[in-house]
């Protein structure tokens, strides 16, 4: 059953023990008490603290214009049990659990909070098992419907596009268009970093980092807007209406 579990899951593991393991709920070694068996608490415990870091550095480094409670709300949307229990069936992880008797006749297989915990602990044994690279590319891929769904549906009432809001600004004050600069690349292909600064009538306004150019450009805008800001707030003549 566990051999049969690895071969689905979208990760190789060097000790199979982890994942048997993650996959051993408490109601299967309390029919077996002689059993030398370790049930997945440990490893929830500890997934659940991995999966908090992996959301939130994807969430931060994702959407860097948002602030720290609209980060928060996107972060609770994507670890909260129903998102979690989603990507578990996704899996098919409830064939792979390891259930006490009780548990198969109330239909523990199906159950939300049990399938959200069983991925958590999963996930600490991916920890345990390759590291926190290999925990984040297999919490990215199991939760990749999840984070298409953010994407395409939930960040309208987020999203601040402040590449919008510098323009709309330099065509009612300056009547000409911020320009956006690349100053530099680094970092290997699969993992770039992109420097990019904004200037209005060739001045710098701001500049930003990110892994893509757009994540650059919005951190440039949004330092234009608020060195504007400031400059408008002590007199010198800048007007941001944000």
């Amino acid at each position: 059953m566990i051999e049969e579990a690895h071969q689905r899951l979208p990760y190789e593991f060097r000790e199979l023990a982890l994942l048997k393991e993650a996959l051993t709920h408490r109601s299967h070694l309390q029919e077996k008490p002689a059993s030398k068996d370790k049930q997945n608490e440990r490893l929830e415990f500890l997934g659940d603290a991995v999966l908090g870091l992996i959301v939130s550095e994807y969430v931060a480094e994702t959407f860097p214009e948002l602030d720290e409670g609209d980060l928060s709300q996107i972060r609770a949307r994507l670890v909260e049990q129903p998102a979690l229990a989603e990507a578990a069936r996704r899996l098919r992880l409830g064939e792979m659990l390891r259930l006490g008797r009780g548990e198969e006749r109330t239909k523990g297989r199906e159950k939300a909070s049990l399938l959200a915990n069983a991925l958590e602990a999963v996930i600490g044994a991916v920890y345990m098992d390759g590291g926190l690279t290999a925990a984040r590319a297999f919490t990215l891929q199991v939760l990749d419907a999840q984070l298409n769904a953010l994407h395409q549906d939930d960040l309208a009432r987020f999203r601040r596009d402040y590449k919008s809001q510098l323009q709309e600004w330099c065509q009612r004050h300056v009547h000409v268009l911020p320009v956006y600069v690349v100053i530099e690349e680094s970092g290997p292909d699969h993992q770039k970093t992109f420097e990019v600064t904004v200037e209005i009538e060739q001045q710098c306004r701001g500049s930003g980092k990110g892994h893509s150019k757009k994540v650059a450009e919005q951190q440039a805008a949004k330092q234009a807007l608020e060195q504007l800001q400031a400059a408008s707030d002590a007199g010198k003549g800048f007007t941001v209406g944000i």
